[in-house]
């Protein structure tokens, strides 16, 4: 559809009707960019800019394609309906010291998991939700060590590990009915976060792969696990109370540390809490060292001395900046979003072309939120550089000598 306007010269010009302003505010928030910024880029005013945001002024055709392009979006993604918003809280890792621009542009991807999983949600039906149910606090100050403890043990007899090490977390996870992501959050304050959904009725993890080692991942999908698990009607006002985030936050390590490291198998496998002791130990429990090191002080294994004399020899050895074994072990990875767009290819049920009308947000995006492959929806994959022939020389083979030819 178009609407019409005259100009100050008298002309008309037609504007995008159906233009969402909600989604220009998204899609800048994605890319952080500011008001200003993208106002210059595309040549309007500010004042005009906060007008299409708002809903209170309908921009230009020949404006929507400069948005579109300047934040590299596609056109019908402005002309996308604004979605209901859950109202629950979100558990950010390091709330407290992350930049604001950095939050909301993975809350917007967080947003489009949503939508995307309410479109593969007209084909499929996931994993009900069937995580324990405990008799938690609502007040989450009395939320005890030993409630955590016990919890650890009911969620991995749950999950049917008995003991020892715990098999793949985010398998786990998304058997409970969880849904599990995994984007480039570019941030160094922001690891991994999670929501429940009043829209769905679930919770959503989102997880960071910029900087987590497979150790780490896994520490943070059952930290994320615990807000979920406990954490469930904790409110804003909770979180704005900076003692009360970081006594969550801690409760959020404790469970995860209980989970990965329970005392009765730990204890029996390690034979010295040293740095070397626990490296031996970290591929088979998939555990990084340092979560081993608070651990073993947890169990006072270690007082505060040798505590903090051994946290230097950590630092010494450059491991805060990247462990032994951390490149050598495979990152989990989430299955359920994935295999879905997979079976809607694989069976001929969309195209490619279908699913990218059907959700059209930047096809880079969508593939990671997806983890699928780059390029399985068109988009584009990166190739290293290569040297070129010079012209002259490319039917010139006399010019070229073999290394195999030489005569030894």
């Amino acid at each position: 559809m178009e609407g019409w306007h005259r100009t100050q010269n008298g002309r008309k010009m037609s504007t995008a009707v159906g233009f969402t302003g909600y989604r220009l505010t998204e899609a800048r928030r994605a890319r952080g960019v500011t008001a200003a910024d993208l106002a210059s880029i595309v040549e309007v005013s500010v004042q005009s800019l906060s007008k299409y945001e708002n809903g209170h002024q309908t921009p230009r055709h020949d404006t929507v394609d400069r948005l579109a392009t300047a934040l590299g979006f596609p056109r019908q993604y402005f002309f996308r309906p604004q979605p209901s918003l859950d109202q629950r809280p979100v558990f950010w890792r390091s709330k407290l010291t992350a930049l604001t621009t950095d939050l909301d542009r993975a809350a917007v991807r967080l947003e489009w998991l949503k939508e995307t999983v309410d479109y593969l949600g007209e084909f499929f039906d996931f994993p009900a939700l069937s995580i324990l149910d405990f008799d938690t606090p609502r007040d989450p100050t009395r939320i005890s060590t030993d409630f955590l403890e016990d919890a650890a043990f009911r969620v991995r007899a749950a999950w049917g590990v008995r003991g020892g090490p715990l098999p793949d977390v985010l398998e786990k996870v998304e058997e409970s009915g969880i849904l599990v992501s995994r984007i480039h959050v570019r941030a160094e304050k922001v690891d991994a976060f999670s929501q429940w959904s009043d829209r769905f009725g679930i919770p959503f993890m989102m997880l960071s792969r910029d900087k987590a080692s497979a150790a780490r991942q896994r520490f943070d999908a059952l930290h994320e696990l615990a807000h979920i698990l406990f954490h469930r009607h904790v409110t804003f006002k909770h979180l704005s109370d900076r003692s009360t985030y970081k006594l969550l936050e801690k409760q959020a390590d404790t469970f995860a540390s209980f989970m990965l490291l329970p005392e009765p198998d730990f204890l029996d496998e390690l034979y010295a809490p040293t740095l070397d002791g626990f490296l031996s130990m970290k591929e088979r429990w998939g555990v990084s060292v340092g979560a081993m090191i608070m651990r073993c002080k947890s169990l006072d294994l270690l007082d505060d001395i040798s505590a903090k004399r051994m946290w230097m020899n950590y630092t010494r050895r450059g491991w805060r900046k990247g462990e032994p074994f951390d490149g050598k072990m495979e990152k989990e990875s989430p299955h359920l979003i994935r295999r879905s767009f997979e079976l809607l290819l694989e069976k001929e049920v969309q195209t490619v072309s279908d699913i990218r009308s059907a959700l059209p947000f930047p096809l880079e995006d969508l593939e990671e939120l997806a983890d699928l492959e780059p390029g399985t929806l068109g988009a584009p994959t990166q190739k290293r550089a290569e040297p070129t022939l010079k012209s002259e020389l490319e039917n010139q083979h006399g010019n070229v000598v073999s290394i195999f030819d030489r005569k030894r």
